[in-house]
């Protein structure tokens, strides 16, 4: 989770606010628990919706300490950064590809395995592996009837610093688009 999620947002989508599920958690002595058994418990509670109870895990998981913005429940960063295009999603994976054609690295990290594409009837992807143990997923997917939501997201970071410069090239490297 990149950014913070709004009070207002986890009221709408939950129906209680963030301080009662904060109290239920540590009533419940959920800082014992692993990640899964977090989000399963949430999950058995009415209106907590399967991603609903990813976020508010993952908010939990940092209020403890156990991980910080960006980090996932492996220890691990990513991050995302994503761009409106006009048209179809076919149109905004051909213009990634063309974008994309020739590079054998990106921020001078050599590619370490060939890009693949692949779909399904609502995505686009292409993903490719970098040297330094990173990987890169594009996903396309058709916002409305004349515009592509374009989310790159870099996971498999090894450390918090290395989010910042990895989101300033993706944000740089997409403005092209």
């Amino acid at each position: 989770m990149s950014q913070a999620i709004s009070e207002q947002a986890i009221v709408e989508a939950t129906g209680q606010s963030w301080e009662h599920w904060l109290r239920f958690l540590q009533q419940q002595q959920a800082e014992q628990l692993a990640h899964k058994a977090i989000a399963d418990l949430l999950r058995a509670q009415g209106g907590v919706s399967g991603w609903w109870a990813q976020m508010l895990t993952v908010r939990f998981e940092q209020h403890i300490g156990r991980r910080v913005t960006g980090q996932d429940c492996t220890g691990q960063f990513k991050l995302s950064v994503n761009k409106t295009l006009a048209g179809p999603m076919d149109d905004a994976l051909a213009l990634w590809l063309g974008h994309v054609q020739s590079r054998t690295e990106f921020n001078q990290v050599a590619i370490s395995k060939p890009p693949a594409v692949s779909q399904s009837a609502n995505w686009r992807y292409w993903r490719c592996a970098l040297a330094d143990g990173s990987r890169v997923v594009v996903m396309f997917s058709q916002k409305t009837a004349d515009k592509t939501q374009l989310s790159v997201q870099h996971e498999q970071l090894k450390a918090e610093a290395e989010l910042e410069p990895w989101r300033s090239y993706w944000k740089e490297f997409t403005r092209g688009l």
